[in-house]
This record gives C-alpha cells, structure tokens and sequence, in this order.
C-alpha cells in the first residue's frame, strides 16, 4: 500500500512539469497572431518577388505593345525579345526589374497581409470566425486587399512603367526617374493612371483571390484533404490569374497609356478620353485587348507561383511556431 503511494507521488512532478511547459492560451494566440501578421508581410513579399522575376521578359514585352500603336502578333512579341537581347544583351529583358521589385516586393506583402487580415475582419462580422467565407465576403476581402496594396505603392508602379518602355539613357536608375519626372511634368504626374488602376484592381483582386480561395474550398470537399499538393496550389493559381487578370484587361491597358504619355508623346489625360482614343484609332480588341494573349501565358504562371508561394512559405513557417511553443 505505502508502495503505491510512493509511485503516485513521484509521478505527481512530472505531470506537473508537462502542464507547466505549455504556454497559457492566451499568450500562445498573441505569439501566434503577432508571428502570423509578420509571417505574411515576409511571404508575400517573398512570393511577389519570384513570380515577377520569372516573367520580367513577357511583362516588358507587353507593356511595350500596351503604350504603342502597333499591332500585337506572337511573332513580333518573339521578334522584340530577340532584337533586344542581340541589341543590348541578356540582361536587357530584365530591364525595369528592379524597378519591379521596389514596387512588387511591398505590394505584394501588403497586399497578402491585408487580405489576411480582412478575411478575419469579415468572419467576425459575419459569425464564420475558423470556417470558409461565403462568395461575397470571398470576394470583398481579396479586392480590399487589392486596393489597400495599390494605393500605398502606386508611383512605384508608374515608375517601373516608364523604365519598361524608355531606354537606358534616359533613365539611369530608379531614383533618376523620380527626380525627372517631378522636376519635367509634376509630382501629380506620379499619380497619372491611378482611377484607372483602382477601378481595374477591384475586380482583377476580388476575382483572383475569390477563384482561388473557391477551388481550395471544393478541393478540400472533395478529397478530404485540408492542403493541397503544391502542384495543385500551381493549377489553381494559374486559373484564378486567367479569370481575374481577363476580367480587368482593358484598364491595364487604359492606365498603361496614361502613365507613359509623357514619353510617348500623346496626350491621354483621363480614362473615358484614353479608351475613345484607342477605340478609335486601334479598336476594340487590337486595342483594349492589346497583349491579351501574351497575358494568358505569363498572367497565369504569374499569378500561380505568386498565390502557391505564399500558401507553401506561410504554411511552413506556422508550422515551425507550432512547434516552437511545445519545445520551449
């Protein structure tokens, strides 16, 4: 009997020390929270980063047939690519990229963390606090987080435009462009384009995050599985991309003509005066829709191995806090 006693008390320290390593729930939720907020802002700007770098040469292509009157063809978007690189070399395709980067890298951490955020915010709102949002509240959060990304970052995004279509001599570096542009046209002029690109950004976010977020929902339904394999995150980033990136289209391009007018010589002042422009002189679909095509093969690789990125690095680093909380 005294034995028995002797047993129980010994085990008593132990089970008392396990209960004392846990961290009060409490305090785990706000290193959790806290960790998650930076984790997103670091992802995203990890995950915007790689996806513009892979497409750097097909998103300058574009922009260049976006700005001029010149018809868009696969053989002459082939045939700028190879002129440039025998002109200028390799690295030429990449020009503007580090522009890109300025810009993308606090877009797409802003945009990613907020949309994290706002999809919180909403589910308290609508009573969905650990479920999936239903489709509007889907919607609303990604075209938030859209939104809020560029406004905050949006003379970069003009900046990057006027590197992507001018020579070097022209522009020497990222700060040069700043300074020419506010001392020749104004600081306003900084913000030429921004209607059109908050108007495009609505849908082209809300659609994106929604498609993307939709196939993720269905795919758990279906196979009971809670993540997707990384070349599923792949397939449905690119989808979601293809969707939301066709949607917005015409406003690409509409602010596209806006923000290198100073360089190209035309006069586009504001939206409804751009798209009579185009419409007039290029048409409908050689106009509005310039580059389209071109934008469904680097739109979607774009967009999906921005979107998988992010899941698969902020995936990886909860993971490492989990265990972080149970091993200290």
């Amino acid at each position: 009997m005294a034995h028995r006693v002797d047993d129980r008390q010994s085990r008593l320290p132990v089970a008392q020390a396990t209960v004392l390593a846990l961290p009060p729930s409490g305090q785990a939720k706000d290193l959790r929270s806290n960790g998650t907020t930076l984790d997103s802002l670091l992802c995203g700007a990890l995950a915007g980063a790689i996806a513009k770098t892979v497409i750097a040469p097909l998103d300058r292509t574009k922009i260049i047939f976006q700005v001029s009157s010149k018809r868009f063809s696969a053989k002459e978007a082939f045939r700028l690519l190879y002129c440039s690189y025998m002109k200028d070399g390799l690295l030429s395709l990449w020009r503007g990229n580090s522009a890109t980067m300025v810009r993308v890298m606090p877009y797409a951490a802003i945009q990613f963390c907020s949309h994290e955020q706002y999809k919180k915010q909403l589910a308290g709102y609508y009573g969905y606090q650990g479920k999936a949002l239903p489709p509007f509240p889907r919607f609303l959060a990604g075209s938030l987080a859209g939104t809020t990304a560029a406004m905050l970052t949006y003379p970069l995004d003009m900046v990057r435009a006027r590197m992507a279509v001018t020579a070097k001599e022209m522009y020497s570096n990222i700060m040069h462009v700043f300074v020419r542009i506010s001392q020749e046209e104004g600081v306003k002029t900084l913000y030429r384009g921004f209607t059109p690109t908050i108007l495009g950004v609505i849908p082209y976010a809300g659609i994106t995050f929604f498609t993307y977020e939709t196939l993720k929902k269905l795919h758990t339904e279906k196979t009971k599985r809670s993540q997707p394999y990384p070349f599923e995150r792949l397939a449905f980033g690119a989808s979601a991309g293809l969707i939301g990136q066709s949607a917005s289209y015409p406003l690409d391009v509409v602010r596209r003509r806006m923000q290198t007018a100073g360089v190209t010589g035309s006069s586009y002042s504001t939206i409804l005066q751009t798209m009579r422009e185009i419409v007039t002189h290029e048409g409908i679909v050689c106009g509005l829709y310039k580059g389209l095509s071109m934008n469904w093969v680097k739109g979607p690789i774009a967009v999906g191995i921005s979107l998988s990125t992010f899941d698969i690095t902020h995936s990886f680093l909860l993971k490492l806090h989990q265990r972080s909380y149970f091993t200290h």
